[in-house]
């Protein structure tokens, strides 16, 4: 039977023999002390301080059963964004990222001692802009929390990859595009106001980076499934909390 530590190896492509030796994280139920450092991202406001790697509660990985091989779906827990320590949110925030329409790729400092860097930001606001368009608009820097969040956690796991930027900023028009191509997009969609990002990271599970993505309660999940080599993409947003697949 699959176990919570299978679905997560497999999805991050790590076998038992080769797992780097960090537990899977579980759900924390103590919050970190009143006097904890003030940070404008949702999750580090709700941070829960880091609970001990080797006290996991056993009732909590129990309560849902292993599912069948062929009906893996990540837990709702699988991944908790507020078990995470404080010094993870308060650390220098470098952002690989990588838009594969244009072949451009960047590695930017962008966030230090709880300020946005204006000249990284401005240049990762262009590596989200609307390629067909070409036209920039100002990224929500919450969705940049977002993307640098999932790089940052999957790296304690050994993926030191590049987030791949499917698409960021669209123009009204660009979004009308999609839509007569039948190419899935919102008529509303909060990429025409630079709140949303389509992305993948390589050599990652989209089933798990979406329930990673999901796990940072920042907005809106989108999972879509692909055949092919690369597999699908997630749609992550700043909006309301909401999950669905397309």
């Amino acid at each position: 039977m699959a176990t919570r530590r299978d679905f997560l190896q497999k999805g991050l492509g790590l076998t038992a023999a080769g797992c780097i030796g960090v537990p899977l994280i579980g759900c924390a139920s103590s919050r970190a002390a009143d006097t904890r450092p003030t940070h404008p991202t949702a999750a580090a406001k709700n941070a829960h301080a880091a609970a001990p790697r080797s006290a996991a509660k056993p009732t909590q990985l129990a309560q849902a059963a292993p599912l069948a091989p062929a009906e893996l779906a990540p837990p709702p827990d699988i991944f908790d964004a507020q078990a995470l320590d404080l010094e993870f949110w308060l650390k220098p925030r470098t952002l690989h990222v990588i838009r594969p329409a244009s072949g451009e790729k960047s590695k930017l400092l962008y966030w230090r001692d709880g300020e946005v860097i204006d000249t990284a930001y401005q240049e990762l606001c262009h590596l989200l802009r609307d390629v067909n368009g070409r036209e920039t608009a100002q990224i929500d820097p919450k969705l940049l929390e977002t993307l640098w969040g999932a790089q940052a956690f999957v790296a304690r796991y050994g993926i030191e990859s590049p987030v791949e930027i499917l698409s960021g900023y669209r123009t009204p028009s660009s979004n009308k595009r999609l839509i007569e191509q039948g190419i899935p997009a919102a008529r509303q969609s909060l990429h025409m106001e630079g709140k949303a990002a389509d992305i993948r990271i390589p050599n990652l599970n989209a089933e798990v980076l979406g329930g990673l993505v999901k796990s940072f309660g920042q907005g809106g999940v989108g999972f879509y499934y692909r055949e092919g080599p690369r597999g699908g993409w997630i749609h992550a947003d700043t909006g309301l909390k909401r999950t669905w697949k397309g």
